[in-house]
C-alpha cells in the first residue's frame, strides 16, 4: 500500500505531465491551422497539374521521353517520409510498417540482390529506423519539418530525377500519411516515376468520351517537357505538406488523449490518497479510544 506521501508525489508528478501535454496539444493545434491552411491551398493546384500532365502524355510517344518510358523493374527506390519528432501516437510507426510490408510484399525479390531496393528516408524516425538495419540508405533528410518550404521538395526530387535518368533505378514510390481529418491519417503508396500506365490508360478513355480536342503551342513533347519538372516538384510538395499536417494532426489528438488520461489518473490517484487519509485517522481514533479504556481499566 502506498504512503500518503508517495501518493502526494504522484499526483504532483502527473499534474506536472499534465500541463506539458496540455501546451503540446495547444502548440500542435496553431501548426496544424497554419499546415492545414498551406495543403488546402496547394491540393487543387496539384491536382489539376496531375490531370493536366496525365492529359497531354496521351498524345506522345512516352517511349521517347526518359521519365515517362517504363523499364523492367530491376531495381526500386522507396521515399518513405515520417516525422522528425515522436509524441504523436502511431503516426512514425504506421508509416514505417506500411514501407516494410510493401517492400516485403511486392519487392522480395528484389530484396535479395545488392541494391535491389534503395530508400530515401524523410524525418528523422525513419531515418533511425532503417539506418539500424540492413537496408541500403540513398539519402536522408532530416530536421526539414521544422521549417518547411518549397525548396526542401526541390531538392529531394531533383536528387531522385538525376538518378532516375541516370538509370540508378527503374521505379520510385512514395510512402507517406495523406492528412484526411484531426483524428485521421490514410496511408498512401504512390508511384512518382514512371506516371502509371493505368492511369494514362483512364485519361484516354475519359478525353475519349468527353470528345474535345485543344490547339497546343508551341507542340505537346515541348509542353511536357517544361512541365513534368515543375509537376514533380510539386507533387513532392504537396506529399511533404500532408505528412506534415497528418503529424500535427496526430501529435494534437495524442496529446489530448493524453491530458484526458492524466485528468483521469490524478482523479484516481486524489481518491486513493482520500481513501488511505480516511484510512489513517480511522486507525489513530481506534488507537486512542483503545488507550482510554485500557486506561480505565487500570484504573
Amino acid at each position: 500500500m502506498a504512503t500518503l506521501r508517495e501518493i502526494r508525489r504522484r499526483v504532483t508528478s502527473v499534474k506536472s505531465t499534465q500541463k506539458i501535454t496540455k501546451a503540446m496539444k495547444m502548440v500542435a493545434a496553431a501548426k496544424l491551422r497554419r499546415a492545414q491552411e498551406a495543403l488546402v491551398s496547394t491540393r487543387p493546384y496539384a491536382r489539376k497539374m496531375n490531370e493536366l500532365l496525365r492529359r497531354l502524355v496521351t498524345k506522345i510517344d512516352l517511349s521517347i521521353h526518359p521519365l515517362l518510358k517504363e523499364r523492367e523493374v530491376k531495381r526500386v527506390l522507396l521515399v518513405v517520409v515520417s516525422g522528425d519528432r515522436g509524441m504523436c501516437g502511431a503516426f512514425n510507426g504506421n508509416v514505417i510498417k506500411a514501407a516494410t510490408d510493401h517492400m516485403n510484399t511486392h519487392y522480395k525479390h528484389l530484396l535479395k540482390e545488392p541494391d535491389g531496393v534503395r530508400i530515401v528516408t524523410v524525418g528523422k524516425k525513419s531515418t533511425d529506423f532503417f539506418s539500424k538495419r540492413n537496408y541500403t540508405l540513398y539519402a536522408k533528410h532530416v530536421g526539414i519539418f521544422g521549417g518547411l518550404h518549397f525548396g526542401h521538395a526541390r531538392t529531394i526530387i531533383q536528387q531522385i530525377v538525376d538518378q532516375y535518368l541516370k538509370g540508378e533505378y527503374d521505379k520510385v514510390e512514395v510512402v507517406y500519411n495523406e492528412f484526411k481529418s484531426v483524428i485521421q491519417q490514410r496511408i498512401v503508396v504512390e508511384q512518382v516515376l514512371p506516371i502509371p500506365s493505368e492511369q494514362i490508360q483512364e485519361t484516354k478513355d475519359l478525353h475519349a468520351l468527353a470528345q474535345v480536342d485543344y490547339i497546343y503551342e508551341p507542340s505537346i513533347s515541348d509542353i511536357v517537357n517544361v512541365l513534368l519538372p515543375i509537376h514533380l516538384n510539386f507533387q513532392m510538395w504537396r506529399i511533404l505538406l500532408e505528412s506534415s499536417t497528418a503529424e500535427e494532426g496526430a501529435r494534437m489528438t495524442a496529446m489530448s488523449n493524453a491530458t484526458e488520461n492524466a485528468k483521469e489518473l490524478i482523479r484516481d490517484l486524489t481518491l486513493s490518497y482520500n481513501k488511505e487519509r480516511q484510512a489513517s485517522i480511522t486507525k489513530e481514533l481506534l488507537e486512542i479510544v483503545s488507550g482510554a479504556e485500557a486506561l480505565k481499566k487500570a484504573s
